[in-house]
């Protein structure tokens, strides 16, 4: 089972007249290998997927699985409302040489359990790669229950659950009703710990934008039984994990990248630059992270 551990939500880096940044994104793909990475996503919520046309979703991927040749799992995001076009981009993201696919909850159609069931279904069975479900009402307006998701783990390539909803009693829902017929994968980094917890397997994380070493050094000491180690980094991790979210994800993920010099470029409409007032908090955390030096602002 590789679909664990520290999975990062890439950001879709852009050059300064908007066009994809093809040599940024094999630049963010070598940091993630040298940095113990063991999962890159592109193409979801963090990497702007909402703004990209077919033909740049496209680029997009192939960039990422020609660059990773092989050294490293590639989980493409593969989602929206209309099944039918879900379907054709699952299909094209396997013969783009993905891995797996993320699939985010259909979202303005506002679908009933039973839609959301056969959505799903319909998506894994018209590929043969592993299909990672997205759960994040803030986001669809939709919540996919944990007796959705038991339906759900009972179709074979339906490997695991992103679980972006906040509840962790949820999550504990998921884990009784499941066992390991799905792998349980925090969606929100200040859960990372939380969710672990109670049986997850990681984190499809987007302060390891950044920071991806010292997220895999959580889930590594919580694995080897250090709750400890995993507890210090944890709270070390929080301050940042929340300032990654002062504003709608990804405006502080990819203002901090510029910031400390990565790939990431600028955000397309209708996501904006970041407010003075949060830039200048987000600054004071990687301050006071270590990650910059000066003075707070």
């Amino acid at each position: 089972m590789w679909w664990k551990g520290l999975l990062v939500a890439m950001v879709t880096p852009f050059k300064e007249d908007g066009t994809v940044d093809v040599e940024g994104i094999r630049r963010i793909v070598e940091f993630h290998i040298n940095s113990g990475t063991d999962v890159l996503v592109p193409c979801g919520t963090t990497g702007e997927v909402a703004t990209l046309f077919e033909e740049e979703w496209e680029l997009v991927i192939k960039t990422v699985v020609d660059a990773s040749a092989g050294r490293i799992k590639v989980v493409a995001g593969a989602g929206g409302y209309n099944t039918a076009e879900v379907v054709e981009r699952a299909r094209t993201a396997q013969q783009l040489g993905v891995d797996g696919i993320l699939s985010v909850c259909p979202y303005y159609n506002k679908p009933t359990q039973e839609g959301l069931y056969q959505h799903f279904k319909k998506v894994a069975e018209s590929v043969s790669i592993p299909v990672i479900v997205y759960n994040v009402p803030s986001r669809t307006s939709r919540n996919i229950e944990p007796a959705t998701i038991r339906r759900l783990s009972e179709v074979d390539n339906i490997v695991a659950i992103k679980e972006a909803s906040g509840n962790v009693e949820q999550a504990m829902e998921i884990k009784y009703l499941c066992g390991d017929r799905i792998t349980l994968l925090s969606g929100e980094d200040s859960l990372t710990l939380p969710l672990m917890s109670v049986g997850g397997k990681g984190i499809v994380s987007v302060v390891g934008n950044i920071i991806p070493q010292d997220v895999k050094a959580l889930i590594s000491a919580f694995e080897r039984g250090d709750t400890q180690s995993a507890y210090n980094w944890a709270i070390k991790l929080f301050p940042i994990s929340k300032a990654m979210f002062i504003e709608t994800n990804p405006i502080p993920v990819k203002t901090a990248m510029n910031i400390l010099k990565m790939p990431a470029g600028p955000l397309r409409l209708p996501l904006t630059p970041m407010q003075e007032e949060n830039k200048r908090k987000l600054y004071d955390v990687l301050l006071s992270y270590g990650l910059i030096e000066g003075e707070k602002v």
